[in-house]
């Protein structure tokens, strides 16, 4: 009995580890000022999240050749409850700046704002890819 006990407190404290946080997967950004879209993928690194472009495409669709995929996009981001994100940056490759970010989570859509002083940019919604 205590073997069957110990085994199921193992498991519920292992639980969320294994579930992994909410935000974690591939995502399809909103279109650039270009038309071009991306899929960045999002994990855990340490006690934040990141994520890195790891396809390009043009306003067609059409995968680009991108000296941009690899590179990170997201850093240093941390889960604040209630699906919110903040505290990290967003690195906006059509404009090669770098934002002061916060992320809201709802289902299979990630919307993204940064900001750089007092001026702020919506980075649009993103789509659950995978």
């Amino acid at each position: 009995m205590k073997k069957i006990l110990f085994a199921g407190a193992v498991a519920l404290l292992a639980t969320p580890v294994l579930a992994g946080d909410p935000v974690l997967g591939t995502w399809k950004t909103a279109p650039d000022d270009n038309g071009h879209f991306g899929y960045v993928t999002v994990k855990q690194c340490g006690k934040t999240i990141c994520g890195k472009l790891t396809k390009a495409f043009d306003d067609k669709g059409k995968e680009l050749d991108s000296k941009n995929v690899g590179k990170s996009i997201i850093w240093d981001m941390v889960a604040q409850g209630g699906g919110a994100y903040g505290d990290g940056k967003i690195w906006s490759p059509d404009r090669d700046k770098t934002y002061s970010s916060k992320m809201q989570l709802k289902g299979n859509k990630l919307k993204v704002k940064g900001c750089i002083a007092f001026i702020c940019r919506d980075g649009g919604t993103w789509t659950r890819v995978k």
